[in-house]
């Protein structure tokens, strides 16, 4: 079945980076397309990164632009969510995403 297994949230201090990791099984994962969601308390999940099944292609919310890099490795069928100069905003629960499945979740918090 598919699994999609995510590590590497934790707590940071503003400025500072995360890097998040999502590890598949259980389906072919060089042929789907892969995305990060996040969701902060209150809030709906939202989109934050995309990335093509060859790795051609990314795409990023404005509120991530130029601080985020979303990149794959099919050979190790692991997706990763690279996260820089956070913010506090950031603080989420941050979901990895296949069409049709979750992740389990990770949690992200940006705090002095």
């Amino acid at each position: 079945q598919v699994q999609l297994v995510e590590s590497g949230g934790g707590s940071v201090q503003p400025g500072g980076p995360l890097r998040l990791s999502c590890v598949a099984s259980g389906f072919t994962f060089s042929s789907y397309s892969m995305k990060w969601y996040r969701q902060a308390p209150g809030k709906e999940r939202e989109l934050v990164a995309g990335i093509t099944s060859t790795g051609s292609r990314t795409n990023y919310a404005d509120s991530v632009k130029g601080r985020f890099t979303i990149s794959s490795d099919n050979a190790k069928n692991t997706v990763y969510l690279q996260m820089n100069s956070l913010k506090p905003e950031d603080t989420a629960v941050y979901y990895c995403y296949r069409i049709s499945y979750w992740g389990q979740e990770t949690q992200v918090t940006v705090s002095s």
